[in-house]
């Protein structure tokens, strides 16, 4: 369900709003109900009526109260309507806070060459590392990550950013088949990565490359940027994606359909294979460390490494923070429902002696 956006107005010129306005349908559902059952009560008491005087009615129906259903009806619906309103978090008032983000500086190199398309982890190469990169921006916290993705050439698809639904969004984008060369061009991927860490405004003083490859038929300086990233103090930390196994890289024609298997020049079928001494040596040149996980998500030890890192002050800023006024409605609401419970629809009365 998509989140219902919250609701901000002015009230006696104060600042208010409603962060939850979804439960209003609750409040009102409430005086929908305590409503019905207000009519409900009533007509019972009039049908009464219609039979029998009030005086029969007395001496027939001893200890049973025409108006206490009623009172019943309308606790009920007027204790629910105010709970409801309350789930609606209403906000009244202002504050200001300065608030600080903390954290590193994260570049993620993405693979996106055609031995990605590779069927030998489930659904693809591509689509497990999606799914690493996903994992990695659910458990980041304060940090900002830029993305770039590569093939024969290299190019910036996201900037450092805080936003990582952004970051999600340009993930999605990624494919293959659109990659204007191909080929897999590490080097240039890695001198990329740390043009955008030393280009961030209030950059941190931890960085990270975070590398996401099949690590086959690697091309570029890649020994040199490594040894840049180095002495820059920024580790690569390479995830592998696929089997050691070897698996045919799928050919889909324009609408997506497999047509065949990519052949060589001779005419045979393309076997790749995850190249795990080739990111192994690309992660030690640079001070970092590999990570493959075959059945799981190596993502986990990576955002171990990423933890225990030290933070930085990424950036300051003021936030205004509403003042919850839920309790002055969440109250009063339990109140007339407990009152609704304890209110009996009848009584016995005792008889005269």
């Amino acid at each position: 369900m998509t989140p219902v956006e919250p609701w901000r107005f002015t009230v006696l010129g104060y600042q208010a709003g409603l962060a939850q306005p979804f439960f209003l349908l609750l409040m009102l559902l409430g005086l929908l109900l305590g409503l019905l059952a207000l009519v409900g009560a009533l007509r019972r008491r009039s049908r009464v009526r219609g039979l029998l005087n009030e005086r029969h009615s007395e001496r027939l129906t001893p200890g049973v109260s025409a108006w206490r259903p009623a009172v019943q009806s309308g606790l009920y619906g007027l204790g629910l309507a105010l709970f409801g309103f309350a789930l609606a978090q209403p906000q009244c008032g202002t504050k200001s806070e300065m608030t600080k983000r903390r954290g590193i500086d994260v570049v993620v190199t993405l693979d996106a060459s055609k031995s990605m398309l590779a069927r030998d982890v489930q659904p693809s190469r591509l689509e497990r590392a999606k799914l690493e990169l996903t994992t990695l921006l659910d458990e980041l916290k304060g940090d900002r990550v830029g993305l770039v993705v590569f093939a024969g050439d290299a190019f910036i698809q996201s900037p450092l950013t805080s936003d990582y639904s952004a970051v999600k969004l340009f993930l999605r984008a990624v494919d293959p088949e659109v990659m204007p060369q191909g080929g897999t061009n590490v080097g240039a991927a890695l001198k990329l990565a740390k043009q955008v860490l030393d280009n961030a405004d209030r950059g941190s003083k931890e960085r990270v490359v975070v590398l996401l490859s099949d690590g086959e038929d690697l091309f570029g300086e890649v020994n040199e940027a490594a040894e840049a990233l180095k002495e820059a103090g920024v580790p690569v930390l390479a995830v592998g994606v696929g089997s050691e196994s070897g698996e045919p890289i799928p050919v889909y024609d324009r609408r997506g359909e497999f047509v065949d298997y990519k052949k060589d020049a001779a005419g045979e079928t393309v076997i790749t294979r995850l190249d795990r001494a080739a990111l192994t040596a690309i992660a030690e040149a640079s001070g970092g460390a590999f990570y493959y996980q075959p059945r799981g998500v190596a993502m986990a030890q990576v955002v171990e490494r990423i933890d225990q890192m030290q933070k930085s002050e990424l950036e300051s800023r003021v936030t205004v923070r509403y003042d919850e006024r839920f309790q002055t409605f969440a109250v009063p609401g339990l109140a007339l429902l407990a009152l609704g419970m304890l209110l009996l629809p009848s009584s016995r009365r005792r008889s005269s002696p």
